[in-house]
């Protein structure tokens, strides 16, 4: 029972509520915070233009429903198939990382395919024979030697041979069919399941979409660049039709692209009639990080239909994990240095207003589009403002990269999680660690490559080629290709600038360590006889420390369905609370106090109502 002091300071104070909005980058006054509709992804859209067939095709996905949590896509492999089916059965959009899946599919292979996880999936492609050809090249029973190194198939050029294309095909349907599939093949009716592809990573797209798009993949996602082909080049694949992909080639004369015809690689698999097999278009959603950009995606973006095959976006903000949009105006040049004008005092670059994106200049520029907030949107609260602002929801990576069903290796999950319990841990934005030329994310442990010492230990080496930059060489007039990671006389030796070399980190081989199958180097470990095997280099966002809010009585661990129970119900479990301290306001003897206390224990049960009502609960 209440005193009557008691309830009077109560009536007093305004609701605890009120405060749990946090600082975020959203550009719009709460006078404009309104209720959002439930919404459906248009299943017109895209259905006239060029490619009516595939626009046809893809009704089933463009009508589903509309998720309020997208799983980021996190490479290589930690947005796993294990988590995005987790994510997909609960309901909400699971998606898997596009990134460097035929090496993941080949080096699983060389393990032994522990469990026979890959080949439950690969039993379901429809060409055996080209299962098969990979499957016996690279398939070793029980694993190969743990000091032995991964065989790896030959790194991505212009022109890629067949194998290449076909491990690739491979190995994004597996990943999208195990997403989507229960283990006794059953299919998931959940939220859905997506593919993410870094548009910065040209030369294998059209491939791993072609392979998602079998495995019958429900949304295709893609930032870290403007892939304003990527629409027209799924209205194609979805018909089988040629394809073509341009390349950023330095010091070319004339623009380069890389092909890929369906109706050639199904007669060199001697399979020509896989061309007639119907094909859902999967419903497309580009990451930008500004209204123009976004603006002109619907201009110039080559698929069909009046949003020009795009179904909505991602808005994402540079807390967010991985690669960022560098800030506006900032450009890296490794010779002049003229960046370092745009560098914080810890070297990181500099974001600011014009780095906002100003939602209600969104909404209005993307005529109706469902969009998403991500970049520290990890947090209930968070979500409802990002509703009742007219959002879709929120994409969250972090959160989902340190849960028991990543990719992300198990030992390393362990130590990341026992650190953030017992203290902060510190993210960093290296403005030149990816060879992309994007800041990247990395988090600031021991024992990896983010460390100096680390970093300066390792071998350089490049045998996965994926962040390779084309070029065009004068003398010969061919095409070459070059890393500013790889050894550093071999890259001057391609026309690469010493400077360029300097803090450069090799992500290819970090990240594939972090999903646990890293390389054992031709090099040795500095100081000893042993062989140097690759090291980790962990990314996250700026809300690392948002994973202690998913673990229990001190365990270091918790699961995807941890994080969207978070998502979904904390916040209304927050009122909740604080509507236990107006159960007796009725009681109260003052009229007056009587009146209020009543009145703030309304509105907080409308709060809640509209909690239900967005969440569809």
């Amino acid at each position: 029972m209440y005193s009557k002091l008691s309830l009077a300071v109560l009536a007093c104070l305004p609701l605890a509520s009120d405060a749990f909005s946090f600082s975020s980058p959203v550009t719009s006054s709460r006078a404009d915070l309104r209720p959002a509709a439930a919404t459906t992804l248009n299943p017109s859209i895209g259905a006239v233009g060029r490619a009516p067939r595939a626009a046809a095709a893809s009704l089933s996905a463009l009508s589903m429903r509309t998720p309020k949590i997208i799983q980021g896509g996190m490479g290589v492999q930690v947005s796993s198939w294990t988590l995005a089916r987790e994510v997909n059965r609960a309901g909400e959009l699971g998606v898997i990382s596009g990134t460097a899946m035929e090496t993941v599919l080949i080096r699983w292979l060389q393990d032994g395919d522990p469990g026979g996880i890959y080949k439950r999936a690969l039993d379901r492609f429809p060409d055996q024979a080209m299962v098969k050809r990979v499957w016996d090249k690279y398939y070793v029973e029980g694993g190969k030697p743990a000091d032995k190194p991964y065989r790896h198939p030959s790194m991505w050029t212009i022109e890629p041979n067949n194998a290449l294309e076909e491990a690739t095909v491979l190995g994004n349907y597996a990943e999208v069919w195990l997403a989507k599939h229960e283990d006794d093949g059953t299919l998931i009716k959940g939220g859905g399941v997506g593919i993410n592809c870094l548009t910065k990573i040209q030369l294998p797209t059209i491939q791993n979409l072609y392979g998602a798009l079998y495995a019958d993949v429900d949304y295709v996602i893609m930032g870290a660049g403007i892939p304003m082909e990527v629409p027209g080049i799924l209205d194609n694949l979805t018909e089988h039709k040629d394809c073509k992909l341009a390349i950023d080639v330095d010091d070319a004369p004339e623009p380069v692209y890389t092909h890929f015809s369906p109706k050639a690689f199904w007669d060199k698999a001697k399979n020509p009639d896989e061309i007639k097999r119907k094909m859902n278009r999967p419903s497309f959603i580009p990451i930008v990080s500004s209204v123009t950009l976004a603006q002109a995606m619907l201009k110039r973006a080559t698929g069909a239909g009046p949003t020009k095959g795009i179904q909505g976006f991602v808005i994402e903000y540079p807390t967010a994990g991985g690669h960022n949009a560098p800030p506006r105006g900032f450009r890296y040049d490794a010779a002049a240095k003229s960046h370092v004008l745009s560098l914080n005092e810890k070297g990181e670059p500099v974001y600011g207003e014009k780095d906002d994106v100003n939602l209600e200049r969104f909404k209005k520029a993307v005529k109706g589009l469902p969009f998403w907030l991500a970049g520290y949107y990890a947090r209930p609260d968070k979500l409802q403002e990002v509703l009742a602002l007219g959002g879709a929801g929120i994409q969250v990576g972090t959160s989902f990269a340190f849960s028991k069903e990543s990719g992300l290796r198990q030992d390393v999950k362990r130590d990341v999680l026992k650190q953030v319990l017992s203290g902060d841990l510190t993210v960093y934005t290296d403005p030149v660690a990816s060879p992309t030329g994007f800041p990247f994310k990395v988090l600031e442990l021991d024992d990896s490559l983010s460390t100096v010492q680390n970093y300066e230990d390792r071998p350089r080496v490049c045998n996965l080629g994926y962040l390779r930059t084309a070029y065009h060489d004068k003398e010969s007039g061919k095409i070459g290709y070059r890393c500013a990671s790889e050894p550093i006389d071999i890259y001057l030796k391609k026309g690469g600038v010493t400077e360029a070399t300097v803090g450069r980190k090799c992500l290819c081989n970090g990240l594939m360590a972090n999903a646990g199958m890293p390389q054992v180097s031709p090099h040795k470990k500095k100081g000893t006889d042993d062989k140097y095997v690759e090291e980790v280099l962990i990314t996250a966002g700026d809300d690392i420390n948002q994973c202690r809010e998913y673990m229990k009585d001190g365990e270091t661990e918790y699961s995807a369905v941890d994080v969207l129970n978070y998502l979904w119900g904390k916040y209304k479990d927050e009122y909740q609370k604080e509507m236990n301290l107006y159960s007796h306001a009725e009681q109260a003897e003052d009229p007056k106090i009587r009146e209020s206390l009543m009145a703030k224990k309304k509105e907080l049960e409308e709060r809640m109502k509209e909690v239900d009502a967005q969440l569809n609960k």
